[in-house]
């Protein structure tokens, strides 16, 4: 296993139009002053290993090209003051022990930055920053990690800090908790650690994040349910209670881990034993997370492979999985997988949290216009609200995180 050596990378990146500069919208609302540093993050796509993160099993996700970026200045107090178009400006001081305000406020992302910043490093300066994105948020492509990883970035910078990958991934999972979410690591690991061209095999048990090249044959579409998953209130219970029930049948079957409880037995074996010693919930969120860790190792395998049709075919039972065991699909996710497949694409899940936001559709690079133009036939001609540049994204696998 290979460890990204550079937390983050200097050079500029290939990127869309963004909606707008953040370096002119620092300006515009917080005045004149010196050049800003720019911090940009990407989204990520998990292509397989899906709700095994908070289990310490491997996941494949890769970074896209769709950014979170943000323009900022370091401060000569302790403030941290932030402007973003689509959600107002928010203003605070940056103390020991911060709370979290009212659930779902984006503001909520920056206070987990600002706490797990302060709680390692003890900074003394805070900054005024500017934030755009062409990133949908709560659509399982992980822009709230985006979000709270990037202001983390800034506050470091402004800080003189230069963490490492390791030092990252220890508090930034803890952010996550700060807003209430119990996942797992992946996301920061995705944005961070992720290179062009490549999927990123990352294990949790020890740290190790390996890039796995994409053939360039391979393509992926990102395609937007247009439901949305909001990590608050009853999806953030339902989220957390699927790791809950995870945890409790690991428990109940005796294995001090789910590295364990795969090393030695098959799936067959593992089954098995679920069906004579566990039941409900508990029973369906083990068989889901054992059956994907193995479908994660298949995929890792037919990637390095080049095999098409049987990463195609893991990506298919992955979604079943989660639809029936883990029960975290949706109506419309459940419709937008099965339009992919009838479009032409080898393999289609949901990607994500679920409960609504994204899947992710595999095809040939060759077929992929032809599949998408499909998918607006089949699916989006019935809805309301579709945008083609914000809802259907031939993504392309990225860098993670860069100063620009």
């Amino acid at each position: 296993m290979e460890e990204p050596s550079p937390v983050i990378s200097s050079v500029t990146p290939e990127r869309p139009s963004y909606l707008g500069d953040p370096a002119v919208l620092l300006a515009e609302r917080f005045g004149a002053g010196p050049t800003p540093s720019i911090v940009s993050v990407p989204g990520r796509v998990n292509l397989i290993g899906e709700h095994v993160d908070y289990h310490g099993l491997p996941v494949l996700p890769m970074a896209i090209q769709r950014r979170i970026r943000i323009a900022f200045r370091p401060r000569d107090d302790r403030r941290i003051r932030a402007v973003s178009p689509p959600y107002g400006a928010r203003d605070f001081e940056w103390t020991r022990h911060l709370k979290p305000t009212s659930s779902g406020d984006w503001e909520n992302y920056i206070r987990a930055a600002a706490e797990a910043v302060g709680a390692r490093w003890n900074p003394a300066r805070g900054i005024d920053a500017a934030v755009v994105s062409d990133l949908p948020p709560a659509a399982g492509l992980s822009s709230s990690s985006a979000l709270l990883t990037g202001f983390t970035l800034a506050l470091l910078q402004a800080n003189g800090v230069r963490a490492t990958f390791e030092e990252l991934m220890e508090v930034l999972p803890e952010g996550e908790y700060f807003v209430g979410t119990r996942g797992g690591a992946m996301d920061h690991a995705a944005v961070l650690g992720s290179r062009s061209g490549c999927a990123l095999w990352v294990h949790f048990a020890p740290l190790s994040a390996c890039p796995v090249p994409i053939p360039k044959d391979w393509s992926f579409l990102v395609a937007h349910s247009l439901t949305t998953a909001e990590k608050s209130g009853k999806v953030r219970a339902e989220y957390n209670a699927r790791r809950t029930a995870g945890s409790r049948a690991l428990e109940g079957l005796g294995f001090p881990s789910y590295a364990a409880a795969i090393t030695n037995s098959t799936f067959g074996q593992l089954k098995a034993l679920a069906g004579a010693r566990l039941e409900g919930e508990e029973q369906r969120c083990f068989l889901h997370v054992v059956g994907e860790a193995f479908r994660t190792t298949e995929g890792v395998a037919a990637l390095r492979n080049a095999d098409a049709s049987a990463f195609g075919r893991i990506l298919n039972e992955s979604h079943e999985s989660l639809r029936d065991l883990l029960r975290v699909s949706s109506p419309a996710l459940d419709a937008l997988v099965d339009a992919a497949r009838r479009a032409g694409a080898m393999g289609a899940r949901l990607t994500g949290a679920g409960f609504g936001g994204c899947a992710v559709i595999f095809c040939h690079s060759s077929n992929r216009q032809q599949i998408a133009a499909a998918l607006v036939k089949l699916y989006y001609s019935e809805r309301h609200g579709f945008d083609p540049g914000t809802h259907l994204i031939a993504a392309e696998p990225s860098s993670g995180a860069l100063y620009e």
